[in-house]
């Protein structure tokens, strides 16, 4: 396979580029023996056994007879009892034709051999385990892809060109938990420097948490993703999966769901704002319900089509309940607050709420809450981070959604309204 485009930027400045040979090789006189017929090469010069397939190798190069010429190097390097200076020489030869040549093979052995014998610069051997590791991923043999990228990072070369090696080949290789143990840190090098993460690099991880079969890693990744890219298709799977996991309580908690995809504004179509807003007068919360059809209705999705006769019902009923509603809402709040049971504090909370009035809903909230007879107190908790975030408080939002115990959802829905503000 020809590797020229993918080994040339490499190999520039090696001193193993065709036109300068001349700069790799000894002079001339140093391939002939030495003065008074010694037949061992002394310091840096090359024997003729040596240096004469060599110079030939040259001049098929010259004719862009490659394969001819890497033949000369093999014959070159044949030759038995080779100093090091001789033998370095021929390797480096070797990788110079053999690139030439395409022979991926031949070239991998020679740059192997180079670094090795420790023949290069310290610079030198870092480009070379560099292009080593890209020769090998681009055979596909991705141990030594491992391998040459690691001994790369070691030796100082372009560590984001190796770590995306590694990347790479642990992923063909199908060493997924490498590849999120690599793409984790690469993400977090960039955050120690200052920079976020792109879209593109945690949508990779994300992938390769599927790829590992790591649900609540994939999904720790989609909530980095909701805050930092708030794009719908990330929310609309983030909460999906939230839901299917293991004892997340959908329907005690089917109203708050609305409520938080509500407030991301993943709710548009008619039948979804009239389904949320049949549960909220069903709760007992007809301000809600007429604010979120009054939405529906101003954004056309509701009041017009097939089910225009059932949602206008629909938006009476909670007009009148409204209506009533705010009649009581004084005396059913002093009712409440001074019974016995939390339930009924919490649910004027909630009716406070509905009508926008969030500072009304946080004392009362905060006042069922302690009088510590709640059937779901982190329920309470839930919607009392979502008071504290309307009216701007984060950091009680985030204290309240801290002390979240439960595990079967509230805990999920506040850290997500706590994402969806960050997102805002």
């Amino acid at each position: 396979m020809t590797r020229t485009r993918l080994f040339t930027a490499a190999l520039l400045g090696t001193a193993l580029a065709f036109g300068s040979f001349a700069a790799v090789m000894a002079p001339s006189e140093a391939f002939a023996q030495k003065a008074g017929g010694e037949k061992k090469a002394s310091g840096d010069t090359v024997r003729p056994e040596v240096g004469t397939p060599l110079q030939a190798a040259q001049e098929l190069v010259k004719q862009k007879k490659y394969k001819e010429a890497l033949a000369k190097v093999k014959e070159a390097d044949a030759v038995p009892n080779k100093t090091p200076f001789e033998a370095s020489t021929v390797l480096q030869f070797k990788v110079a034709v053999a690139q030439a040549a395409g022979d991926s093979e031949e070239l991998e052995k020679g740059m192997e051999g180079l670094v090795a014998a420790g023949a290069l610069q310290p610079a030198q051997q870092a480009q070379y385990a560099l292009v080593l590791a890209q020769s090998y991923l681009t055979d596909k043999n991705y141990a030594k892809t491992i391998a040459w990228a690691q001994k790369a990072i070691s030796l100082g070369a372009n560590e984001a060109q190796a770590r995306n090696m590694l990347l790479a080949a642990y992923f063909e290789s199908k060493d997924y938990a490498n590849a999120v143990k690599e793409m984790s840190s690469k993400i977090a090098a960039a955050e120690r420097a200052g920079q976020r993460p792109t879209q593109r690099e945690l949508e990779i991880l994300a992938s390769l948490q599927i790829s590992n079969n790591n649900e609540a890693g994939y999904i720790s990744v989609l909530e980095r993703l909701v805050a930092l890219y708030p794009e719908k298709k990330y929310w609309e799977d983030l909460l999906n999966r939230v839901q299917r996991k293991p004892g997340f309580n959908r329907d005690r908690l089917a109203l708050d769901i609305y409520r938080l995809k509500y407030t991301i504004g993943l709710l548009e179509s008619g039948g979804e704002l009239m389904e949320m807003a049949q549960l909220s007068l069903q709760a007992g919360n007809p301000g809600e319900a007429q604010a979120i059809i009054d939405k529906g209705y101003a954004s056309g999705v509701m009041g017009n089509g097939p089910e225009a006769e059932r949602q206008k019902r629909l938006k009476d009923m909670a007009s009148k309940q409204v209506g009533d509603d705010k009649k009581a809402l004084a005396q059913t709040e002093s009712e409440a607050l001074s019974g016995a049971n939390a339930g009924p504090i919490l649910r004027v909370a909630e009716a406070y709420a509905g009508y926008g009035q969030f500072d009304k809903a946080v004392t009362l909230a905060e006042a069922a809450i302690a009088k510590g007879n709640l059937k779901n107190p982190d329920d309470a908790r839930l919607r009392l981070v979502t008071y504290y975030l309307a009216l701007g408080q984060k950091a009680k939002a985030e204290a309240t959604a801290k002390a979240i115990k439960a595990t079967d959802g509230p805990a999920d829905l506040a850290r997500l309204s706590l994402l969806a503000a960050k997102a805002k």
